[in-house]
């Protein structure tokens, strides 16, 4: 399915738009907010007036419907124009902790959390990753028990994004008799941020510096049991299916901060001179810019194909396998520009304050985190009946 001329129009306005604003409001602020560790808490509400956060959602939630390919633009264009993961990690943190709540959670729960996220007022966030757990979702040991009208939430999460400062946070628990093992056994429920016996560390990463990651204890948390998402021992088929959203988007991210360390090498290589010429003169760097367009030219395509598959409803299998192996190759698309940028940029790619720096940082966490490349390959070749 190939978008119409207006659906192109639409997506070249958002593009601009929302470059306008990553060139405005993020890029020369971000590097500040690295060194700080977070960055401001109104970015949220500036993003939601411009409607970024609202993409993909209900309006009668505040949201407005859009397709993959719309959705798509916004992110390429915020990573090519903002050049911080950190950034898109918690500014779109509620991308991955809002979609289970919008299939699974009750008209009232959906009314009172949905609505303040895509107003910017709340943030939201998702909580599957355990201590010692890693992919292994099946082997997850945080416990919610029923106690008359509640449930007991104890347990751990680690590396989760906006833990620090999520008002909602999506948990996946272990319900069920005392014990249970696997996937049958798990279950997601909704926990309001300022719930007594909820406690957060702040963890020092790599990379991603401004998105705050937190690690979370919940010790005798209640939760109403309406804020249970689906039905109990429903949860691993919710996660699984939240994954693939996720990847997608960390797909078309990774594109965009390829193209991000293009854009800074292309710029450097002009502007540069040594002996006697700039170094695009020099036939090395124009092929190494050419290996990198190369790559992302692919990615795009792909990128285009997967999304278009989706929103002709398209999401069987095949599409699934799909996901996983464009996970992949963006990354890896990634990986490549980031490393060539930093090669062309020499000393200035080794300096903080240059894109291709933070983002040759942030290449792991986008290789590993919503499933890592070996998860990835497995996945795909289950899928692909192999």
């Amino acid at each position: 399915m190939n978008p119409s001329s207006g659906d192109l129009d639409a997506l070249a306005d958002l593009a601009e738009s929302v470059k306008r604003f990553a060139q405005r409001e993020i890029a020369p602020q971000v590097s500040q907010w690295d060194e700080a560790g977070e960055f401001p808490r109104a970015l949220y509400q500036q993003a939601a007036e411009l409607g970024l956060l609202a993409l993909g959602y209900p309006e009668a939630l505040g949201g407005t419907p859009a397709s993959w390919r719309l959705r798509n633009a916004m992110t390429l264009a915020l990573c090519r124009h903002g050049g911080s993961g950190g950034v898109l990690a918690s500014l779109f943190s509620h991308n991955i902790g809002l979609p289970p709540v919008l299939a699974y959670g009750s008209a009232a729960l959906q009314q009172a959390v949905i609505p303040p996220v895509l107003r910017g007022e709340k943030i939201a966030a998702l909580a599957i990753t355990e201590p010692g757990g890693g992919s292994d979702v099946a082997a997850l040991h945080t416990t919610a028990r029923r106690d008359g009208a509640d449930y007991v939430i104890d347990g751990e999460k680690v590396f989760i994004t906006s833990g620090m400062r999520a008002d909602f946070i999506t948990v996946a628990v272990r319900t069920g008799d005392a014990g249970s093992k696997g996937s049958s056994g798990i279950s997601m429920i909704l926990v309001p941020g300022d719930s007594p016996g909820l406690s957060r560390t702040r963890l020092e990463k790599m990379g991603w510096w401004c998105s705050d990651t937190a690690h979370l204890r919940f010790e005798g948390v209640r939760v109403p049991a309406g804020h249970l998402l689906g039905e109990e021992g429903g949860g691993f088929r919710i996660i699984m299916g939240n994954f693939n959203g996720e990847r997608m988007a960390m797909s078309v991210a990774a594109l965009g901060f390829a193209q991000a360390c293009y854009d800074e090498a292309l710029d450097w290589a002009r502007q540069r001179k040594t002996f006697g010429s700039t170094l695009v003169d020099k036939q090395v760097i124009r092929h190494k810019l050419v290996d990198m367009q190369m790559r992302i030219a692919s990615t795009q395509a792909w990128v285009d194909a997967v999304a278009d598959r989706a929103d002709a409803g398209d999401q069987g299998p095949d599409w699934v396998a799909h996901v996983c192996m464009l996970k992949n190759h963006a990354t890896q698309t990634m990986q490549f520009c980031a490393d060539q940028a930093v090669q062309i940029l020499g000393g200035m790619g080794f300096m903080r304050g240059t894109k291709s720096e933070r983002i040759y940082r942030e290449v792991k966490v986008m290789m590993i985190g919503g499933g890592a490349e070996e998860i990835m390959k497995d996945l795909a070749a289950r899928q692909l009946g192999l």
